[in-house]
């Protein structure tokens, strides 16, 4: 089926939630954000549940900015679930396809399909009200998936699922997806769950659509200091420093009379650029990228953890705590001393009042920062 992308540019009644943002048709994209963000406010905007106060939502090359949701070609999996109590599952599952008047047998044989894909086919007799929220969810899931649609419209769909389940349908509904081209938006605040189903993601906080890019691009590329420190388990390290740089030095003085020292060379010009006009600025570094080790600068164990594939180490350095990641076991226990050190291609550096990110490593970041400017409080939201 040739299908069209979803364009998205609006705002909801009060402000809500706003976004612009592109989707490319038989992409799936994830709205990820904390609780009370605006991300289902954005999906109910996109279903016409909620109405916009500007802008316009074209769906399929249709601009359905005013088309009832009926109208608007969607098929949405809610947070709630919304099944029929008087229907069995079964019933359920395959309404749509009923009243689009598709053969019985066409219907019992996609039910089945759907119902072994989400692991439901033992309740497919029983009724809402018999079965768990778990199971309830994926019947919702199920009616939606198994609807020929122009966007599918996923709220948190597997929400009430063990982690388990969760690893093993996300993989089984991204393959159905992909390959029947169909295009979806899912609301999550999970971001294993973004990362596994979603080609793009768009993060949204506040109301605004801050980044909206690839897994990848927003965990090395944040467009702010809140992307930074909010993509990436565990979040990014942010220590706030004043650069000096003198003869074929440079030097980074942080708080509690921490220096972190380097040569010239390990820097582009362009960061050299950077940091000579920053009296301050905001350095951020991944667990990941914190090398622990004889050599660096001294700091204090706080927690030392060990996963069983990985150390989680937490330690007092320049008046804050930061934490490493490493994929050994790391000696030490509370109150030992560890050395750690942190590679300039590692580094990522923010202004220190806005948050907008200058640079990544040895590049420097996308003039705007991937952002919109916000009349009322500078740049804070994300563009495509």
């Amino acid at each position: 089926m040739h299908r069209e992308p979803v364009e998205l540019q609006g705002q909801t009644r009060g402000g809500s939630a706003r976004a612009d943002l592109s989707i490319g048709a038989g992409d799936i994209v994830a709205l990820l954000g904390s609780s009370g963000c605006g991300k289902t406010s954005t999906l109910r905007m996109v279903a016409g549940f909620e109405d916009i106060t500007h802008g316009s939502i074209s769906i399929a090359g249709r601009d359905v900015s005013r088309l009832a949701p009926a109208a608007r070609g969607i098929a949405m999996a809610f947070e709630g679930y919304s099944l029929y109590p008087p229907m069995t599952v079964r019933e359920n599952i395959g309404f749509a396809l009923q009243s689009a008047r598709v053969a019985t047998e066409e219907i019992t044989s996609r039910v089945d399909a759907m119902a072994n894909m989400l692991a439901i086919e033992s309740i497919l007799d029983r009724y809402p009200s018999s079965i768990s929220g778990g199971q309830q969810q994926r019947a919702g899931l199920a009616r939606a998936l198994i609807r020929e649609a122009d966007l599918h419209l996923l709220d948190e769909p597997m929400g009430q699922l063990e982690p388990q389940l969760r690893a093993l349908l996300r993989g089984r509904i991204k393959h159905y997806l992909k390959e029947r081209g169909s295009t979806a938006i899912l609301v999550t605040h999970d971001q294993t769950e973004a990362n596994a189903l979603a080609d793009r993601i768009a993060v949204m906080e506040n109301g605004i659509l801050q980044q909206y890019g690839t897994p990848g691009e927003l965990r090395d590329r944040p467009a702010n200091l809140f992307m930074g420190t909010f993509v990436g388990e565990p979040p990014m390290n942010v220590l706030t420093a004043m650069p000096v740089i003198e003869g074929e030095r440079v030097r980074l003085l942080l708080d509690g009379d921490v220096t972190l020292d380097y040569p010239l060379g390990d820097f582009s010009v362009a960061i050299r650029d950077i940091l000579a006009s920053s009296s301050s600025i905001a350095i951020g570094i991944r667990p990941h990228a914190v090398r622990t080790g004889a050599s660096g600068t001294g700091a204090c164990i706080v927690v030392n953890q060990w996963l069983g594939d990985q150390s989680h180490l937490a330690v007092e350095f320049a008046g804050t705590t930061v934490v490493a990641v490493a994929h050994e076991r790391v000696p030490g226990t509370r109150g030992d001393t560890v050395h750690i050190a942190f590679s300039p291609d590692d580094l990522h550096w923010f202004d220190a009042e806005n948050g907008r990110a200058l640079a990544h490593g040895r590049e420097t970041a996308d003039p705007a920062g991937g952002l919109i400017a916000d009349p009322a409080n500078g740049p804070t939201g994300g563009r495509t």
